[in-house]
């Protein structure tokens, strides 16, 4: 077996794009159920398939599955102590409600782990598109080093606000599918932007009570990956809210689609959540009852006919 420097777990569209970007400076492993035939890389180093026991000797593992198979995956694997974990997977676990990070902590015996957070379309990183990326860890001065793998056409901030990058990462998803709706249902520019910054802000309160610092949700894990995700038919989440304004089905949305829309579960999760803490958040609530089946221009009508029940005396951001 060829020796590589990384290792890629998740032969998705983003595990392959960051296997290619990763590419730029380091020969790379990629782990995949399925055989991938067409691995991109740069010419100088290598993307090869490798097996799971060969990823977990690597200095630096990036995690790119889907939310609902972390739990899986750490329960089978056993990763080294002195691996650099990167976790390229957003959103909040359904059946438990509990957040990557979490299950990290549970079930993880390495703790040097950073989560990647931030607006990135695999696309565009395949191409070596220019662009920028949080990794957001209590653990900067065990990992700080890892930023030195990334591509020179992607630039690494670091950020200790984890729960916070974890809500932003998969409430934007929440927020991408309400504008695929808008857009669908031809609501124009005004309905739109009102959409997408009270859906800011419904995000950052929605943090705030799981602890999350405020300027997370205006930098690029927040406002960043949302303006990224929400205006772009490059986005899943935005081609699922598309099509809902046409009413079709979600289970037959997410069949013609053919891969994951992290926001349809995102949605179910966070209003187990938010139920279960009482916490305010009429937008995904409208969202989820329309993946539920319920017309889109009802919900439309009971937003705006809503009880205006924020405050707007205060310059506090989570009551804006």
């Amino acid at each position: 077996m060829e020796k590589v420097d990384i290792a890629v777990i998740g032969g998705g569209a983003w595990g392959r794009a960051l296997a290619c970007a990763f590419s730029k400076k380091n020969d790379v492993g990629i782990v995949s159920r399925r055989e991938l035939k067409y691995l991109r890389s740069y010419h100088s180093h290598k993307v090869i398939q490798i097996p799971m026991e060969e990823a977990i000797k690597c200095k630096y593992i990036i995690i790119a599955v889907k939310s609902e198979a972390i739990r899986e995956l750490l329960s089978k694997t056993k990763f080294n102590k002195s691996s650099i974990i990167l976790v390229a997977s957003k959103g909040i676990e359904l059946d438990s409600g509990a957040f990557i990070s979490d299950i990290f902590d549970r079930l993880c015996d390495n703790k040097n782990v950073g989560y990647l957070m931030g607006p990135s379309f695999a696309s565009e990183v395949l191409e070596g598109m220019p662009g920028a990326l949080n990794i957001h860890t209590n653990k900067e001065d065990k990992i700080k080093h890892i930023s030195n793998i990334f591509p020179n056409f992607i630039k690494v901030y670091f950020d200790n606000d984890v729960i916070g990058g974890e809500i932003a990462g998969a409430y934007k998803n929440i927020i991408a599918i309400g504008a695929g709706i808008s857009d669908g249902l031809q609501l124009g520019n005004n309905a739109k932007a009102s959409l997408l910054s009270r859906g800011l802000v419904e995000m950052a309160r929605f943090g705030k009570f799981f602890g999350a610092n405020s300027d997370t949700f205006l930098g690029l894990s927040g406002a960043g990956d949302l303006f990224l995700t929400a205006n772009s038919n490059l986005s899943r989440n935005y081609r699922v809210g598309n099509a809902l304004s046409k009413n079709k089905p979600i289970n037959s949305i997410l069949d013609e689609l053919g891969e994951v829309a992290e926001g349809v579960y995102s949605t179910k999760a966070v209003i187990k959540l938010a139920n279960k803490h009482n916490i305010y958040i009429p937008i995904a609530k409208q969202i989820y009852d329309i993946l539920e089946g319920k017309c889109p221009k009802k919900s439309v009508g009971e937003l705006l006919l809503r009880e205006n029940c924020d405050s707007i005396g205060s310059l506090d951001f989570f009551k804006l």
